[in-house]
């Protein structure tokens, strides 16, 4: 469970970016060119391009080369595993981590 806690922190960090987090609600609404994407910032190309490669890199967004042109779209399967890690994590649920805590208390009595 650690290695859970783990790397959804290194997702939890990398969407702890303004730019990144208007990236994502961006590409919510469906696939998106990336001079789509760039006309809504304030920063250049390179800048754009490092946001979307540790966007890419974490698994988060997907790229679709056509061309010259990078089409960006989210990754739903990794997007959805977020969401239900951050719904467990404020959920009372049969695994969370003060029941095994609670469990624990009861046996060693």
């Amino acid at each position: 469970m650690n290695d859970s806690y783990e790397s959804n922190a290194k997702l939890f960090k990398i969407l702890s970016d303004h730019n990144r987090l208007k990236i994502i609600d961006m590409l919510s609404c469906g696939e998106k060119c990336a001079c789509d994407i760039l006309e809504d910032f304030k920063f250049t190309q390179p800048t754009l391009s490092h946001h979307m490669k540790v966007l890419m890199d974490s698994g988060l967004v997907k790229c679709r080369k056509d061309g010259l042109w990078s089409y960006y779209s989210l990754d739903n399967t990794n997007a959805n595993k977020l969401v239900l890690c951050l719904m467990n994590l404020v959920t009372d649920t049969e695994d969370c981590i003060c029941k095994d805590k609670e469990k624990e208390k009861c046996e060693n009595k």
